[in-house]
Formats: structure tokens, sequence, C-alpha cells
């Protein structure tokens, strides 16, 4: 990288707005002086800076909790910058051992390739395509060959690399760890290198790999990259962050009527600090509302908004109209304008159906003794009036049938 010598200066308005948004929801900033001067080089050479966000393919879908670095991704890319996603399809073959108290099982070539088909496709829901730059580090790790990875472990030391909380807490509890892991770390590093970045985005469980980013580049004689870590986010519980095995995630490809009822479950706590990391309102347009909530207004107003604008995002602004229709309708105990219609049919000689069989075949209940506590906690509608017979039987007609707030059907017996 051609190095400018910058004249003494002060901050201007506009790298300080695009500090601000580089710092807006981030837990570091690793260094902030350093981006400031990165920035500052940018404006006066009009040259964009490169921007780099690495993920491994480990799985076919992404949930909004992984669109947190990506919303980062773009709004430095709104600044004019240079992002590059960077599919891991040769690091997904080691395994991140990031935050694991065992050696992760490597995925098989195969399974890498399809989970990379839809991750870019996936992340094109939030970052601009026609600005943004693809790449798979095969291109470069497959060519590095064993005299090329010889060369770079001798670049770190085992001393450092066991600073690493897990392999530190491994190696003292006498867990295994196996030798490929610590070539993690030094393959993700190895990515900064040969895509010259001047950033590197991560969730707080990568701050260790993207320092080594940091600490490869000056070995090879490149300025050091910034790292900026965003937080874990929070699942639907508020507690925990959000994970496919904790059944407290929302998928961002999912239903629009889903997406959109399970934003409004979320605490009104959790709303705010899903509007820091989700939202791409300003921080003003943020706090304004908040002052709204905390002055009277109602905060479920502030959570559709939130709603509408996710499941805008993966779907349409109509569909986010359509999802805040169905979720009125639900509430007010209406049907939804889209339901799924069965048939079934009757009892042996045309005999009516009872009701714990009609949940269960309707796919509404597991089975019928779970369908028959359905009926006694009040929670199944038959034509909008609440089902309270356990021993009701049904004959040839169509119904409606809702069970709890969103599951619904229209069954038609004969």
């Amino acid at each position: 990288m051609n190095q400018v010598t910058l004249p003494p200066f002060s901050v201007t308005d506009r790298v300080q707005e695009a500090l601000a948004v580089s710092l807006r929801g981030c837990d570091e900033l690793i260094p902030q002086d350093e981006w400031v001067k990165k920035l500052t080089r940018s404006q006066i050479t009009g040259t964009p800076l490169r921007i780099k966000l690495g993920l491994d393919p480990t799985a076919p879908d992404i949930h909004i909790g992984h669109t947190v670095v990506l919303n980062k991704m773009r709004q430095l890319q709104d600044l004019g910058h240079t992002v590059i996603f960077l599919i891991g399809d040769f690091t997904t073959l080691i395994g991140d051992p990031s935050g694991r108290n065992s050696t992760r099982p490597p995925l098989t070539r195969e399974q890498i390739e399809a989970n990379a088909q839809t991750y870019y496709r996936q992340a094109s829901m939030v970052l601009d395509p026609s600005k943004t730059e693809i790449r798979y580090n095969s291109e470069w790790c497959d060519a590095l060959g064993s005299r090329g990875m010889i060369e770079l472990a001798a670049k770190y030391t085992v001393a450092r690399m066991m600073e690493r909380n897990d392999f530190h807490d491994r190696f003292k509890s006498g867990t295994s760890i196996s030798v490929h892991e610590f070539l993690y770390p030094l393959m993700q590093g190895y990515d900064s290198v040969a895509l010259k970045s001047d950033m590197e985005l991560g969730g707080t469980d990568q701050k260790f790999n993207l320092l080594v980013g940091r600490h490869l580049q000056a070995e090879y004689g490149q300025e050091p990259q910034c790292v900026l870590t965003m937080p874990l986010l929070e699942g639907l519980d508020g507690i925990e962050k959000m994970s496919k095995s904790k059944n407290n995630y929302i998928g961002i490809s999912e239903e629009a009527n889903t997406m959109f009822a399970k934003v409004l479950s979320i605490s009104d706590v959790l709303m705010w600090r899903w509007y820091t990391l989700l939202s791409f309102k300003s921080e003003a347009d943020i706090a304004a509302l908040k002052a709204e909530v905390e002055a009277g207004r109602n905060p479920k107003d502030a959570k559709v908004a939130l709603a509408k604008e996710i499941t805008a995002r993966f779907h349409s602004v109509a569909a986010a109209d359509a999802a805040e229709q169905d979720f009125i309708n639900r509430s007010k105990g209406g049907v939804p304008d889209e339901i799924n219609e069965v048939s079934l049919p009757l009892g042996e000689g045309g005999a009516p159906l009872g009701i714990g069989a009609l949940l269960k075949m309707a796919g509404l209940a597991a089975s019928s003794g779970e369908g028959n506590r359905l009926i006694d906690g009040g929670g199944v509608r038959l034509d909008s009036g609440v089902v309270s017979d356990k021993g009701l039987k049904l004959g040839a007609g169509t119904y409606v049938v809702q069970v709890g707030k969103r599951k619904f059907a229209k069954v038609t017996l004969g």
C-alpha cells in the first residue's frame, strides 16, 4: 500500500461522522487512533478503505444474529468503502475452535460447497451486491502449499497461541487440542495479508483471530489492519446469544408473518438493543423514539416499527405490511388471509370425528392427548369459539380451527 504522509490535522466532520458510524453498537475498535488516520488518508486520497468480513459456511442458513456484522459492513459500505465478503471455504475444512471446549469435526468439501451456495445470496439481503467484493480463501490458501504453510507457522509462537482463552482452558483441564486447530487463526490471519485489508470485522468471540491478522500483516511488511468487534446478539429469550440450537433465533429465510411475530415477542428492554444492532435508523431517530416511549407512548409502537423494518429487509415492504395486518387479525381472534387447508375423512361408517383426533390429523397437535391438554388450557378455538369439551365430535362440514395464537387450519370433514 502506498503510504501518504499526513500533515498535522484536526479531524474533519466527515471523518468524525465515519468514526461515529464505526463505533455505533460496537464492542471494541482496535486501535481507534489508527482507524482515524486511515479514514483521514482515505478522505485525502479518495481511495476507499478495504474492509473484510469472513464467514465460514458451516450451516446452510444464517439468522439475524449473523447480520449484526453485516449491518456494520453495509454502514461502512454506504460511506464509500470497499467491503470484502470472504467465504472461508478453506478454513471451514479446519473448523474454527473459537469458544469450543472440544475439537470441532471438520465438514466435508461437499457440505461446504452446498452451504456456501446460499451464504452470499442471504448476505446480499443486507449488503449492496454491486459494491461488494466476493472472495473465497481457497484462492490463496490452496496455493500456499506445504512450504508456505511452514513459513507461515514460523511467524507465530506457541506461547502466543496458548494465550487464547479456549486453548488455555482446554490445556489446563486436560482436554485435547489437535495441532490442526492452531492453523485456524493463522489461516484467518493470512486472509488479511492476501486481501491487504484495512479493517476486519467479527463477533467478540473472534477477537483473537482478528488480532492474529494484525500481527501477520506486520510480519509481511503491510500496514496492520484495524479490528472492530461487534457484540453477539441476544436471542428471543433476551439471555442467551441467538442460536438455532437454543431455538431463540429468527432465520432470515423464515416466512414474513413468522419473522414479524417473533420480533414482537421480544422484551421492551431487548428491543432497544436490537434497534442499535439491527436497525438502519439513525441514532438520533432511535433516541427520539425512545424518548417518546419514556414520555408515555406505547412501547409496542416502537416494536412494531422495528418488526416492520426487519421483515421488509428480508422480504418486502408489502410483505411487512401484510404481516402486521395478519398479526392484528390474530390478536383480535380473527383469521389470517392464508391458512392451511386440510381434508380429513370421517370415522368408520361416516361417524363424527373427535376433536382430539382432528387436531392430531390436521397437524395442529402432536397427539390426541396433547390436543386434549390444549383444550383443557383454553387454547383451542373452533370457528372463533373456544372449545371446552374434550368429547366434542364433528360431523361433515368445513371448520376453521385455531390452536394458540399462530396455528390455524381450515379443515373439511367428509
